[in-house]
């Protein structure tokens, strides 16, 4: 119960019903004396979709389009509330609006088709408004025509692969989504959509990088940025807090590395209060002291992010959105090193540290310990402009505009 209750929380309804259906069928398992009863081949998307998907043979070619007003297609998994991924592809799809194009989305998994009105009552008012019609598909061959087809996940990249709906091939990328599984059929599944030959536009340069040098995609990238209207500098006065970004069930975000570190970090500090949001770990045998904040709405980060002198944002794969929603709250972030970060962002106030706790937690003291902490924060905010998400916004819409006028 304790874990239906936070998947519920976190994931929503349709995450609760995957949870008990997948509880039924191992309950089916163990005590079924009917040999009828066997283990589905699970693949995370629908298994038809994965079999004949063979990317050896080419499948779309466009002509290109004149047309000056666009129709685009954006194929995703059903968004629920507060989804950093889907509110970043509700945010662009904004832009493609504002600039006169006209948007459908199409909601795809390998589960039978839902209602839309409960995936819209999930979502709640925590993403951009937009005019796009949204509804449920069984199969890519159900979408309309469109000027252009993004797929937004490995998953819906299949169904974008194998229907023979007319559009321009896009993959709009967030992550580099086979890290996020051990070495096996899941990993090799994702990795593959990368080579259906669609057009990569990547969320920083790094995938952009890595996707165009190791599968040779054709790839263009947008820049990050930040909401400064929901993220601004509010506190000019001592901070004596700290903020950890805690998903334990999220692999990427080195939830376990991340409570080292900060156990080191509270011995050298044991004055300053630490705040752990992003999920309930009260199931967790953490040893210091901390906030369990768990699972918060984003009106309520920024009063948070303004008590806090530092942070410490893990990102194992891609690069979070989190340092520089950090930054315009004048919070200064500690991030792990490596290309898939510094590619994204080289923001000089950004604390790139060696990944192990000792360094972690020596980047977070030496924060906390500035004298001219207040003047860093505020300067640290002043470094993300407001116009930062539109700057990429018009980026990207420029990106689709001349890949789909190309002729492939």
């Amino acid at each position: 119960m304790r874990i239906g209750i936070k998947v519920l929380r976190n994931e929503g309804f349709l995450g609760l019903l995957i949870l008990c259906v997948r509880f039924l069928e191992k309950i089916l398992l163990r005590f079924s004396q009917s040999p009828s009863v066997k283990h589905q081949i699970n693949v995370h998307v629908k298994y038809r979709d994965a079999l004949v998907a063979d990317y050896r043979k080419s499948k779309h070619h466009w002509e290109g389009s004149s047309a000056k007003t666009l129709t685009l297609n954006w194929l995703m998994p059903p968004p629920g509330r507060g989804s950093g991924g889907h509110l970043n592809i509700f945010r662009f799809i904004s832009y493609l609006e504002a600039a006169g194009h006209i948007c459908r989305i199409y909601l795809y998994t390998q589960h039978a088709p839902g209602r839309v009105g409960d995936v819209r009552a999930l979502m709640g008012d925590s993403y951009p408004q937009l005019n796009a019609k949204m509804e449920w598909i069984d199969s890519g061959d159900e979408m309309k025509p469109a000027d252009g087809i993004f797929a937004t996940s490995w998953e819906t990249a299949y169904a974008s692969f194998n229907a023979s709906t007319t559009g321009k091939r896009f993959y709009f990328v967030q992550d580099f989504e086979p890290y996020f599984y051990p070495m096996g059929t899941l990993s090799v599944l994702a990795e593959n959509t990368y080579k259906f030959g669609f057009y990569g536009v990547t969320a920083g340069n790094w995938l952009a990088t890595k996707l165009h040098g190791d599968y040779g995609m054709q790839t263009d990238y947008f820049d990050f940025g930040a909401d400064k209207k929901t993220y601004s500098y509010i506190n000019n006065s001592s901070r004596t807090e700290i903020f950890f970004y805690a998903r334990p069930y999220t692999e990427r975000r080195g939830f376990e590395m991340g409570i080292m570190a900060l156990e080191i970090f509270h011995q050298q500090n044991p004055e300053i209060a630490i705040n752990l949001a992003g999920w309930d770990v009260s199931d967790y045998d953490i040893p210091f002291p901390y906030n369990n904040l768990q699972t918060l709405e984003i009106q309520d980060l920024n009063e948070l992010y303004n008590k806090c002198a530092a942070a410490l944002v893990m990102s194992l794969t891609n690069m979070s959105l989190l340092p520089l929603e950090l930054l315009s709250s004048g919070v200064i972030p500690v991030v792990n090193e490596g290309e898939n970060n510094t590619l994204v962002s080289n923001n000089p106030y950004i604390e790139y540290t060696a990944n192990n706790p000792a360094a972690l937690a020596e980047a977070l003291s030496r924060i906390v310990k500035r004298k001219d902490l207040s003047a860093f924060s505020k300067a640290a905010s002043e470094s993300i402009p407001s116009t930062s998400w539109d700057e990429s916004g018009s980026k990207f819409v420029k990106i689709v505009e001349r890949e789909v006028r190309k002729h492939d």
